[in-house]
C-alpha cells in the first residue's frame, strides 16, 4: 500500500493533491450535513422565545418564513433577521404579544395544513 502511494505520489502529485482535498472536502460537508439533521430532528416545534428570529421558528415549526413574517408585521419579502424580542423592543411593545401572535399564526398553518390534508 505505501509503495503504491509513493509511486503514485512520484507520477502524479496534483492528481493526489487533488484527491487528498477532494476527500477532506467530503468528510468535512458530511459531518456538516449529519450535524444539522441531528439538530433539527432534535429542536422541532420548540416553544416560541424572545431569542428567536422568524427563520429559526419557520423553520423549527416546518412552516413558510413569510408566514412568520407577516405575523409579526414584517414585510415577507424582506430578510429581516432580529430575533422576536429586538423587534418588539424596537416597535415598543412586550416580547410577550409578538409571540402570541406567532403562535396564533401557527396554530392556523397547522390547523390549515391539516384542512388540506397534508
Amino acid at each position: 500500500m505505501n509503495e503504491t502511494i509513493r509511486t503514485l505520489w512520484r507520477s502524479n502529485k496534483i492528481l493526489v493533491i487533488a484527491f487528498a482535498v477532494a476527500l477532506a472536502l467530503t468528510v468535512l460537508f458530511g459531518i456538516r450535513t449529519t450535524a444539522f439533521l441531528i439538530y433539527w430532528s432534535n429542536h422541532q416545534n420548540v416553544p416560541v422565545a424572545g431569542w428567536m428570529s422568524p427563520g429559526y421558528v419557520a423553520k423549527s415549526y416546518r412552516v413558510d418564513i413569510e408566514t412568520v413574517r407577516k405575523s409579526l408585521g414584517l414585510d415577507p419579502d424582506t430578510r429581516d433577521r432580529r430575533p422576536i424580542g429586538r423587534i418588539a423592543a424596537d416597535r415598543g411593545v412586550p416580547a410577550e404579544v409578538l409571540i402570541r401572535q406567532v403562535n396564533e399564526a401557527l396554530k392556523a398553518a397547522s390547523a390549515n395544513e391539516a384542512a388540506n390534508g397534508q
